[in-house]
């Protein structure tokens, strides 16, 4: 490839991408506002309008490398060429406007224009017969690939779990958690304003155990009053209070300790006021590790 050859190649790729950088966000915003207003049907005779219009003014642009690019050299090729720039140009557009929906961050508003344009001057690149013009198409997309499909969506993933983190860490004053009851596991947690509650149930579905962490109630222990028909409440010398609820077939216990500024509540119907006391004795902050692993499991609403 001569000089002049390269300096027409290198025109002709700008003139692509100018040209589409500026028409596309125009059509695809005139695409969005036709489809809101009349709905997808009315799309038919924008795009009867629209396509033709993209395809000639493509083919304005190459004709500066006719003897250059073979399926320059006549009108009618120009047209087939400008079909097949447009096409491949809109996929690649069509798999950013995906990423970015995902969370990929593709830059400012500027940026994104210009990666826009940049598609079908990539795919124009493919279609120039030399070496280093296509080998540099393909580094290029290639790249785009990458970031487009491992690297952009494992840094939004990285991002999305440090908002999630940040965002259950908002009131860290009532992430508190206990052991987890023997043969049991986490099923539901949700971290709210006012309380933290976990859910635990048994591997076999027959057993369960509820902790509540939350602002205190009442300005210091008590029982209900007055006293509730078929409910035992006692409060204990360390303020313990444990309400023991009867009906037929069973019994429903709970055990609410004060801890610093919160108060946190131990339930089951499975097991007994001494065995609720053990598992909150194991009262502690949720550390990362166990935070994350709720976060793993899915179990935080």
């Amino acid at each position: 490839m001569t000089s002049d050859e390269r300096a027409l190649t290198a025109l002709h790729l700008l003139l692509v991408w100018a040209l589409m950088s500026a028409v596309m966000p125009a059509v695809g915003f005139a695409l969005v506002a036709t489809a809101w207003a009349g709905g997808y049907g009315a799309l038919v005779p924008v795009l009867a309008v629209g396509v033709p219009l993209l395809v000639a003014l493509l083919s304005i642009m190459g004709a500066p490398v006719k003897a250059v690019v073979p399926l320059c050299a006549s009108v009618p090729k120009r047209l087939g060429w400008s079909a097949l720039v447009l096409v491949l140009g809109t996929l690649g557009v069509l798999a950013g406007l995906a990423v970015y929906d995902d969370g990929v961050r593709l830059g400012s508003a500027g940026t994104r224009v210009a990666l826009t344009g940049a598609s079908y001057a990539v795919a124009a690149a493919f279609f120039v017969p030399n070496r280093r013009v296509r080998l540099g198409a393909t580094v290029v997309l290639a790249a785009a690939v990458a970031y487009g499909g491992f690297i952009g969506p494992d840094q939004a993933r990285q991002r999305r779990h440090t908002a999630d983190v940040a965002r259950y860490r908002e009131h860290r004053e009532l992430l508190y958690t206990i052991d987890t009851p023997p043969g049991m596991r986490v099923a539901r947690a949700d971290v709210g304003s006012v309380a933290f509650a976990v859910e635990y149930h048994s591997v076999r579905r027959d057993g369960y155990v509820g902790l509540s962490v939350r602002t205190p109630l009442d300005p210091r222990p008590s029982c209900p009053a007055p006293p509730e028909k078929d409910v035992t409440c006692a409060v204990d010398e360390r303020g313990d209070v444990s309400v023991v609820r009867t009906f037929p077939g069973g019994r429903h216990t709970s055990l609410t300790r004060r801890h610093g500024a919160v108060e946190a509540e131990v339930s089951s119907q499975t097991l007994d006021e001494p065995a609720l006391r053990r598992l909150l004795d194991t009262l502690h902050p949720l550390s990362d590790a166990e935070l994350e692993g709720l976060m793993k499991e899915k179990a935080l609403g």
